[in-house]
């Protein structure tokens, strides 16, 4: 069993790729039994959503201030 400090890694990671099978099925496992790791992959996991987001409005602001 991977851990900790292996499993934050592949969250990481799987933000920028997609993982293979076995390692998404080593982080799933792991995030079952470990708080800590859980709350990384969903902390993570929203700061990812919210730059996306702020990134996206901050696009069409600029892309309205164009037109």
């Amino acid at each position: 069993m991977r851990n900790c400090r292996d499993i934050s890694a592949l969250v990481s990671q799987g933000l920028d790729k997609k993982l293979s099978l076995p390692e998404r099925f080593s982080v799933w496992l792991h995030v079952l039994m470990c708080t800590r790791c859980r709350n990384f992959k969903t902390q993570t996991q929203f700061i990812r959503k919210a730059a996306r987001r702020y990134t996206d409005e901050l696009q069409s602001r600029l892309d309205n201030k164009s037109n």
